[in-house]
Formats: structure tokens, C-alpha cells, sequence
């Protein structure tokens, strides 16, 4: 069979080696070169959950000035999407791949400029930060579009600075970054695409006032 071919099976294990050769020697010049001291002062906290909750509670509120209490159910499925992609991300796919994370390799740990105070004991592969903040990046940004087109974007730059940070402290090489985001946004425009299937955002409470007045 095309599958357990002996050449078909050393072109990929040697593909793998090229891809994580590279990987590491990205992971390196994040870590290792391309530093300065503000990075190393404000990336640790910047990539702290604990960090975005005024966010949070700023992104809520809004939603519900705009919508009322109508909004709820983009609430829970907002909700639902960063429930998905952290027990993907998480659940699943950090104990099935079980790539060390770069501060555990027992080769590359002592080149690596640790920012955090430990190196978590989970896998690295892939970053459930990355994979998280692009799920609800990804759905924000297709389920307001409609509403707010001008700021939808900052989501994806927001989700990116923070996925960077992961390679930046040392905690992630950055294939799982781009992994992460990738099927971050493959869920968040999944969940995205149901919601406005099948719900949609109530009509703004501004423009519901405005038709009442006319």
C-alpha cells in the first residue's frame, strides 16, 4: 500500500525533521535574539488570562448597551466556543500529540530565556492560548461584523500579540502558535456560522429606537 511505502515514510519523517528544525530555530530567534527589555518586562503579564477579564466585562457590557438583554445567547455561545477550543486544545490534543513544551526539552531547556516562573508540565503542542484568544477572535469579528466593521480587526491583532508572547517567555515553539491559531479559527468561524445561522444578533437597541421615533 501508498501508505506503508518505505520511501513514502522516510519523505515524511524527514519533512518532520526539516519542520522542527526550523521550528526550533525560530523558537530561538523569538526567545534568544529578538529581545528587548520592555518585551521581558510586559510580556508575562500581557499574556496573563487574569490580564483581559476588564476586557471581558467591557466586551459584556457592551453587548448588552447595544442589544439588551436579547444578546444572551451570544453570550452563551461565545461562551461555547472558548469551551471548545480549550478542551480541544487542551483536552485532547496536548496529551495525544504530547510534544514537550521547549523549557522541558531535556536538549533545548538550557537555551531557553524563561520569562515565567515555571515552565508548565503540560504539552506544547498545541498552544491553547493561541488556539483560545483566534476561537473568539474568529467569532467576534463574524458574528459583529454587520455592527462595528472598523474595530473587528483589532480582535486578530489582540489575539496574535498574545500568541507571540508564548514564544516570546519560552513556553511554546511557534508551530504551535500557528497550529493553534489555525484551528482556533477554524472553530470560532464554525461556532460563528451556526450562531448567525441560526440565531443572529438581535437589531441594535439605536436602531430600534430610531424606527419607533419614525
Amino acid at each position: 500500500m501508498f501508505l506503508l511505502d518505505g520511501n513514502n515514510t522516510s519523505f515524511w519523517m524527514q519533512l518532520l525533521t526539516t519542520l522542527k528544525q526550523w521550528d526550533t530555530w525560530l523558537f530561538l530567534k523569538i526567545n534568544n535574539e529578538w529581545t528587548n527589555s520592555f518585551l521581558d518586562h510586559n510580556y508575562p503579564w500581557w499574556r496573563e488570562a487574569s490580564t483581559w477579564y476588564p476586557l471581558y466585562f467591557f466586551l459584556l457590557l457592551f453587548a448588552f448597551i447595544n442589544f439588551g438583554f436579547k444578546v444572551w445567547p451570544w453570550v452563551v455561545f461565545f461562551a461555547l466556543t472558548l469551551l471548545i477550543s480549550d478542551q480541544i486544545s487542551s483536552g485532547i490534543l496536548k496529551d495525544w500529540i504530547a510534544r514537550p513544551r521547549p523549557c522541558n526539552d531535556d536538549v533545548l531547556m538550557s537555551h531557553v530565556h524563561l520569562l515565567l516562573n515555571r515552565c508548565p508540565s503540560s504539552g506544547s503542542f498545541t498552544s491553547s492560548h493561541a488556539t483560545n484568544h483566534f476561537a473568539a477572535a474568529c467569532f467576534i469579528f463574524y458574528t459583529v461584523r454587520a455592527y462595528f466593521k472598523k474595530w473587528g480587526y483589532l480582535f486578530f491583532i489582540w489575539a496574535a500579540t498574545i500568541s507571540y508572547g508564548q514564544v516570546y517567555v519560552g513556553v511554546h515553539y511557534p508551530l504551535d502558535i500557528v497550529c493553534g491559531a489555525i484551528l482556533g479559527c477554524c472553530i470560532g468561524s464554525l461556532t460563528a456560522y451556526i450562531f448567525n445561522k441560526r440565531v443572529r444578533l438581535p437589531i441594535l437597541l439605536s436602531e430600534k429606537n430610531r424606527q419607533v421615533k419614525e
